[in-house]
């Protein structure tokens, strides 16, 4: 999915697209109204944001899961598997399973630790615990009504912020700024604040900061020919990584998100660096989507999730595990 471009701003289209999104929220709120929430036999942490698209809820939860591991406790991911066939509720075995069997986000939270993906999520979380989790990081599922958060943080991009602040259709919120914020427990801001977020943010919420930075390996890249692609909710953030990076990009292509990649998607990519003797880049998310094949002639570029005060992360996992 791309978002249109009139999701960043007001005008005609959003105010003739209001009526539909009274619908979608009605809807919403029927479901919600209508469904009694499971409560898992052990703590779920909700990694949510309140817009469609990419807001780097998934290097988040990494990042947390990674924290919590550290205090000695046993972390699962959970996912919906968004973008794969595969239904669930099982086990994520990255040498077993392709993004095509269980989506791109949970094969790379499978490289940090026991991955599972449901549609069901209380069954996805009921397998997770009787698998010897004692913590369920949730990838997404803020806006799902099926099974309580114990804690739910949500992830803002300080650059995209909220849009024009319309529900979808009409803007690319799934729900209003103010209903999604009284149900959070703490929000985390990623990237310069450009939309003036931090301020408002903090008067209702705990408010992390912090940014994505390229991993150590990446930092090789800099003064390298390159052509970059990517295929994930706003490819412009990687694009402009890169060039901080000091990557001379000669081109660069933008994919839909999620979107599965086909041979016939590169070929005149590889063509092209071939020819050019450059680098062909893009992001763990989209490396893992490409054809097993294709993998070797195109270089990953991850990122790790780089906070202000981690401190102040700590003080707030401290709050949010603690019987």
């Amino acid at each position: 999915m791309r978002a249109p471009g009139f999701w960043r701003s007001g005008g005609l289209l959003p105010a003739l697209l209001t009526p539909a999104s009274w619908i979608y929220r009605a809807g919403a709120a029927l479901r919600a109204a209508a469904t009694r929430p499971y409560r898992a036999p052990v703590p779920v942490i909700c990694i949510g944001n309140l817009v469609a698209g990419g807001a780097g809820k998934t290097p988040v939860a990494l990042s947390l899961g990674r924290a919590l591991g550290k205090r000695g406790l046993k972390v699962a991911f959970l996912s919906r598997g968004y973008g794969g066939r595969l239904a669930g509720p099982l086990q994520v075995l990255p040498e077993r399973h392709s993004a095509a069997d269980v989506g791109d986000e949970p094969l790379l939270l499978a490289e940090a630790a026991p991955t599972w993906i449901s549609r069901d999520r209380a069954k996805g979380a009921d397998m997770a615990a009787a698998a010897g989790a004692d913590v369920i990081v949730m990838d997404d599922g803020f806006q799902n009504p099926t099974i309580a958060k114990s804690a739910a943080i949500l992830v803002v991009d300080g650059g995209y912020g909220f849009g024009n602040g319309c529900v979808m259709p009409a803007g690319p919120l799934r729900e209003t700024v103010a209903g999604g914020l009284a149900r959070a427990d703490a929000a985390v801001l990623l990237g310069e604040d450009k939309q003036g977020l931090a301020g408002p943010l903090s008067k209702t919420l705990p408010v992390l900061r912090g940014r994505l930075a390229p991993s150590r390996s990446a930092l090789g890249l800099k003064g390298e020919r390159a052509i970059a692609f990517a295929g994930i909710g706003r490819p412009e953030k990687f694009f402009e990584t890169l060039r901080d990076l000091g990557v001379k990009l000669l081109e660069t292509r933008s994919f839909g998100d999620h979107e599965p990649y086909r041979g016939e998607d590169l070929i005149d990519l590889i063509a092209r660096a071939e020819k050019e003797d450059a680098l062909l880049l893009t992001t763990a998310k989209d490396h893992v989507r490409l054809p097993e094949e294709l993998r070797l002639m195109v270089r990953r570029v991850d990122v790790d999730l780089v906070w202000d005060d981690p401190e102040a992360l700590g003080a707030l996992l401290d709050r949010l595990v603690t019987p």
